[in-house]
């Protein structure tokens, strides 16, 4: 995979397809190929006509490992993702992030408004504003020594699926000290591009897709029927709604 520099810290990327682009911006423990090409969106994005981006953001993937939590800020992992774009040249383009990822977009959006056409926020609703809950648990998960030592039930799970991704645990954990910064209303009022909020209607994790898009001045909800955090993101309905979203742009 390509990658590139950004305050001396290097971060792999894809680029794929012809046509406007589209800048993906993964999960919390996922990378870009397990987030996005795994799940056949960059597929289905190329073959809608699109140019298809996705970077692994910092401590994650095949990106720069860092262990200070002062190195995960929103803003330094949005700052990361217009890096990429100068990287490629491009004044600008559509975002879509996923969970963590659609944290970093709406980060991105506020400090970069001009890098930003239109936004997808799949995974994440009101969570953005009220919080997705505490993240000792988490913190703990990742630093046990093994999974059978975790008790906790969200705790267990972002093991489960670190592990499975093959990430570095300590990353993660610093990681997860620092990115769940909340948003205010006031914020998220002040985000005037064309959103899309997709969250499935079982995720305990996101919080309400039409409570936040409520708030924002150009929002619309995709409730994605009967899917949970993990299985929404490569659904079909979620996807179709994209194309749809991205087609009336």
């Amino acid at each position: 995979m390509p990658s590139f520099s950004h305050n001396g810290l290097e971060f792999s990327y894809l680029d794929e397809g012809e046509g406007e682009p589209i800048l993906l911006i993964h999960g919390f423990a996922s990378n870009k190929m397990i987030n996005w090409s795994y799940t056949s969106w960059v597929t289905t994005l190329t073959k809608a006509g699109r140019r298809v981006l996705a970077i692994d953001n910092r401590g994650h993937g095949e990106s720069v490992k860092l262990y200070d939590p002062e190195d995960y800020t929103s803003s330094k992992m949005a700052s990361d993702a217009v890096a990429l774009l100068d990287h490629l040249g491009l004044k600008s383009a559509d975002v879509m992030g996923y969970s963590m990822g659609a944290r970093i977009a709406s980060i991105m959006a506020l400090e970069a408004p001009d890098r930003v056409r239109g936004l997808i926020f799949g995974g994440l609703g009101m969570g953005l504003v009220s919080g997705v809950g505490g993240s000792a648990p988490i913190v703990e998960a990742l630093e046990a020594k093994s999974i059978d030592d975790v008790t906790d039930q969200t705790g267990r799970m972002f093991r489960a699926f670190a592990e499975q991704t093959k990430s570095d645990l300590k990353a993660l954990a610093a990681c997860m000290r620092s990115i769940r910064q909340k948003v205010s209303p006031e914020d998220v009022g002040k985000i005037t591009h064309p959103v899309l909020v997709a969250v499935g209607t079982k995720d305990t994790v996101a919080g309400s897709a039409d409570e936040l898009a409520a708030l924002l001045p150009n929002g619309k909800a995709l409730n994605i029927e009967g899917r949970d955090h993990m299985l929404a993101v490569g659904d079909k309905v979620y996807k179709a709604g994209v194309l749809e979203f991205l087609d009336a742009l």
